[in-house]
């Protein structure tokens, strides 16, 4: 009985798998984020970009 060895030496689906597995990992901690904050982002909360880096640098400087 003779094997063909080209099939033993095939990896190329390792490469697909571990991208699905990696995307899949990045999509869980997204939805997981998500769930986190969620009552956060729903209280309505305005946004403003130059007031949240004055209290960050307010911080920073104590």
């Amino acid at each position: 009985m003779i094997l063909d060895r080209t099939i033993l030496k095939d990896e190329g689906g390792q490469g697909a798998a571990e991208y699905i597995l990696l995307f899949g990992g990045v999509i869980v901690i997204a939805i997981s984020a998500l769930l986190v904050y969620k009552e956060y982002l729903k209280s309505g909360v305005n946004f403003n970009a130059a007031e949240d880096m004055n209290t960050v640098r307010v911080c920073a400087n104590k």
